[in-house]
């Protein structure tokens, strides 16, 4: 939850990097770093991009202590004191341009990009790939059981689980972006302005003579927001029946209960006798909510096998996104500045995946005007004509060049936002709430085909000419020399 003081929230060798280009004298030449991930998470068809908010407030932050001097200057590496000074007086005059939080994001396009000089875009790569990476992960598992759980309602209980209260709290919020309805975090709610939801748990009910006389209680205590927990003895033989008792008790009083919960068993089977004898007992207006190590693979199941579960309480799976808890997010110089002016560059590896695509470069969604539906997202650099102009559009899969169309009629949509400029903000944070309204109107622009769970269609993400030419002009450069 800290946004103050995160200088030295980064790796040693960012430090390390900054004092040898310091000493060698390079340290004020231009870079530019683009962040971007490999491959989407959970066997999904997109991601959910999150983190900026917080991003935004390290880097308005962003200033070393002294207290981090202190501790920079008994380090082995014995910096020159004059070095230390420097970062004293150190804040970040770059320029950012980012995705909107919210924004359905694919493999290989950039999501952020920081130009600046190559010391203060090298200080600031770790943690902008911590906040991207995590809250990006999070929202896109989110986005998952939300499109499992269609219109339920979906709560976030996950900070218990959490890997401490920075998971938790950010979590919580990356959740909200991408469609829950309600955490049960209280700090998260303060923080964000997102409701907050919760029942009660067993040693509630443990902590009384009877299951019976915990319901009466609690129902006395808080009677607009009853919703029991009705698995602590037997769910069906216990515990329903004694929350169909209070239900009625709050009857006579004019008031009616929200719910009962059910959080072991045969979520299936429980949930469908439940259904049933609370409408016998004329109780149909009392929802079911259920919890246990739920995720979107459970709920799908459940609801195929007819479950009358209305509330969906996630946490453990969603808040560490157990099946995949990384995203794997990386930082690539593109770009640096030589002899004064800014020349692309390329990471070659051996692996062709992690080849890097040089330059600084924008990233277009391109709509189909028809339908309103994206047909790709387009990567170029800035100086292209297109596809701001609307000529013919020759989209090519950049790993498979022979399969390509073009495309005349279209709508381009710039996706990288300035944030700041020159080290000013320039970007107005919009409110959490703005932030799910445009997260929707992005699901909108894609067809079902890219949003289904299971062998979701490949969206196409292509690059331009330009940038494949240059990409194999510099390939094949590294190669010459390697052979020479």
């Amino acid at each position: 939850m800290q946004t103050t003081s995160l200088a030295l929230h980064t790796d040693k060798y960012q430090i390390n990097m900054m004092y040898a280009h310091w000493v060698n004298g390079t340290h004020k030449r231009k870079a530019v770093f683009e962040a971007y991930f490999r491959k989407l998470p959970f066997g999904n068809g997109y991601a959910v991009f999150a983190g900026l908010e917080r991003i935004v407030s390290y880097i308005s932050h962003l200033r070393f202590t002294m207290d981090d001097i202190k501790f920079l200057s008994k380090q082995e590496e014995n910096y020159d004191p004059v070095f230390l000074e420097e970062l004293l007086q150190f804040s970040f005059h770059g320029t950012i341009h980012s995705m909107k939080e919210g924004a359905i994001v694919f493999p290989d396009e950039p999501l952020i990009r920081v130009e600046g000089s190559i010391m203060e875009t090298q200080l600031v790569e770790t943690a902008i790939l911590n906040f991207m990476n995590y809250q990006t992960l999070i929202a896109t598992k989110a986005s998952r059981i939300k499109q499992v759980a269609q219109q339920d309602t979906l709560l976030e209980f996950g900070t218990r689980r959490a890997q401490e209260a920075d998971a938790a709290i950010w979590g919580a919020r990356a959740s909200y972006v991408a469609g829950f309805h309600a955490t049960s975090n209280m700090l998260a709610g303060e923080r964000f302005g997102i409701p907050t939801a919760g029942t009660h748990a067993h040693s509630w009910v443990q902590s009384f003579m009877s299951e019976q006389e915990a319901f009466d209680v609690y129902a006395k205590v808080l009677p607009d927001q009853v919703t029991l927990l009705v698995d602590t003895f037997d769910t069906l033989n216990s515990g329903v029946p004694h929350a169909i008792k209070t239900a009625k008790w709050l009857e006579s009083q004019g008031k009616k209960m929200k719910g009962i919960r059910l959080d072991s068993g045969d979520l299936a089977y429980l949930s469908i006798q439940a259904r049933q004898m609370l409408d016998e007992a004329g109780l149909d207006y009392v929802k079911i909510v259920a919890s246990n190590d739920l995720d979107e693979n459970t709920i799908f199941d459940l609801k195929a096998q007819g479950a009358r579960i209305n509330t969906w309480g996630v946490g453990t799976q969603l808040i560490t996104a157990s099946d995949q808890p990384s995203l794997g997010g990386v930082y690539k110089l593109v770009e640096r500045e030589v002899d004064g002016e800014m020349q692309p560059t390329i990471k070659i590896s051996a692996n062709p995946e992690k080849v890097s695509t040089p330059g600084k470069k924008e990233v277009f969604r391109i709509i189909d005007p028809k339908h309103g539906k994206a047909i790709a997202d387009y990567i170029c650099y800035p100086g292209e004509e297109q596809p701001l102009q609307g000529g013919p559009l020759k989209l090519f899969n950049p790993l498979h060049p022979y399969l390509k169309k073009t495309v005349t009629r279209y709508e381009a949509v710039n996706m990288l936002e300035p944030i700041f400029v020159n080290g000013r903000k320039v970007y107005e944070l919009p409110s959490l709430d703005e932030i799910r309204a445009y997260h929707r109107e992005q699901m909108n622009l894609f067809w079902p085909e890219y949003q289904r769970k299971l062998n979701p269609e490949i969206y196409r993400v292509n690059i331009s000419p330009a940038a494949w030419n240059m990409k194999q002009k510099l390939i094949a450069e590294h190669v010459k020399s390697t052979e020479e």
